[in-house]
């Protein structure tokens, strides 16, 4: 687990290897590459909502469809060489 301490450990390495006038430009660069991964992670599950809203529309068309109001009841009409 990353506590205080972790984080103030991370800042004065960061500080010692990019020096203090680079750390405000790599934290720029950071935020924006972690806000396109969010945006192209947002559409991602977006496109998946939409696909499932129209699977949903498409199975209720189809119960839609697949109801009858009256049932239709189908018979064949047997002859036998007696019944002629």
């Amino acid at each position: 687990m990353v506590g205080p301490v972790s984080i103030g450990v991370i800042a004065t390495v960061a500080i010692i290897i990019f020096g203090p006038k680079k750390l405000p430009e790599l934290g720029r660069a950071m935020g924006s590459t972690l806000r396109e991964f969010k945006s192209a992670t947002k559409g991602l599950t977006d496109d998946d909502f939409d696909s499932t809203k129209e699977k949903k529309e498409t199975i209720e068309e189809a119960k839609v469809v697949a109801t009858v109001e009256e049932p239709v009841i189908i018979t064949k009409k047997v002859t036998t060489e007696e019944n002629k």
